[in-house]
């Protein structure tokens, strides 16, 4: 059992749903510019219809993509005209940037070549911290979370990371509440995806009026 594991029961439940709202609330067809900032192919196995996806990511992706474009690129610095897309789709990406200032980069880069933009982040204010499946410890001040990572995290206990690893995932993990989200998206709206009625994800949406 790793990690991985745990996530792939939750993206079996979640992912299908997200990506079905995601295609209606923007009435995706197959001609819709799609640039998808740190996403995977099999996200868009869950659309009834193939966009002209571009994917931008850190590395080189496995495998081959044919009917796909892929773009090594950094989401702060989008090596994009602007509005060169007509959706720009982010999931659970922006808490990876480390501080506010990089999510407020990565924020202006998605809504400048974007004409829409539909950017999904984990809720803060929900009770599980979901990198680490773990309840409440998001919550608690960071250097106490800090020295717990490895010992009292579901993640911790599963993948025994070195003291290297927590200090780089901490570094590196920064979670938003709708406050911050609505700050760094000031002209969007914020949708809730819920779970047992609590807000378990937030999305900053912005669509052009039809």
């Amino acid at each position: 059992m790793t990690v991985y594991d745990f996530y792939h029961m939750f993206f079996r439940y979640f992912r299908p749903r997200r990506m079905k709202a995601f295609w209606k609330s923007f009435n995706l067809s197959e001609e819709s510019r799609v640039l998808d900032v740190g996403g995977l192919k099999f996200y868009w196995d869950f659309l009834p219809v193939k966009c002209h996806v571009t994917f931008l990511n850190l590395t080189t992706p496995k495998g081959r993509f044919k009917d796909r474009n892929w773009v090594i690129g950094d989401g702060r610095h989008l090596p994009f005209k602007d509005r060169s897309f007509d959706v720009v789709f982010s999931n659970s990406v922006i808490e990876h940037l480390g501080d506010y200032e990089n999510q407020r980069i990565f924020a202006e880069e998605c809504s400048r070549v974007g004409c829409q933009y539909y950017i999904q982040t984990p809720d803060k204010q929900f009770f599980i911290e979901p990198h680490l499946i773990t309840p409440f410890v998001h919550w608690l001040p960071r250097g106490l979370q800090r020295s717990i990572l490895r010992n009292f995290t579901l993640w911790g206990l599963i993948s025994r990371p070195a003291g290297e690893q927590c200090d780089l995932f901490m570094e590196e993990i920064s979670l938003l509440n709708k406050r911050d989200l609505q700050r760094l998206f000031p002209d969007a709206d914020i949708w809730h995806e819920r779970f047992c009625g609590l807000s378990k994800s937030l999305i900053a949406v912005k669509r052009t009026p039809l």
